[in-house]
């Protein structure tokens, strides 16, 4: 079983990500707090993180790079509801997996969690 977090700052918005991703058998853990989302991920780890962009106190950005800074191995894709080239090449450039776009497409979401599932062994 894969652990994953989840940080958004619509609270029913991770829990739409746990419900989707837990029905394929996956530990999620939703956050809408950047540093409770942190800690954990200090603590237990994750495979996954699935990241908004627009956040309460700092940018998915910012998450992104403290993230690679705490776990370098965990995958991290990144969520918005505002694609710009800017934040898909930021994102990209701080070593993001993948992107979606919101509204999150539930088979978009599975495949790109079990791509990156399936590329980190």
């Amino acid at each position: 079983m894969s652990k994953i977090i989840v940080l958004d700052d619509v609270a029913d918005a991770g829990r739409m990500v746990q419900r989707i991703l837990e029905r394929k058998g996956h530990e999620v853990h939703p956050f809408t707090d950047e540093e409770q989302a942190l800690a954990h991920l200090r603590e237990q780890g994750a495979d996954v993180a699935i990241l908004d962009i627009k956040l309460k106190r700092m940018s998915g950005i910012e998450v992104l790079d403290e993230i690679r800074r705490i776990s370098p191995d965990t995958k991290v894709i990144m969520l918005t509801g505002y694609p710009t080239l800017e934040t898909a090449r930021q994102a990209q450039q701080l070593g993001a997996f993948e992107y979606c776009i919101k509204p999150i497409d539930k088979d978009e979401l599975e495949e790109k969690v079990a791509v990156a599932l399936g590329s980190s062994g």
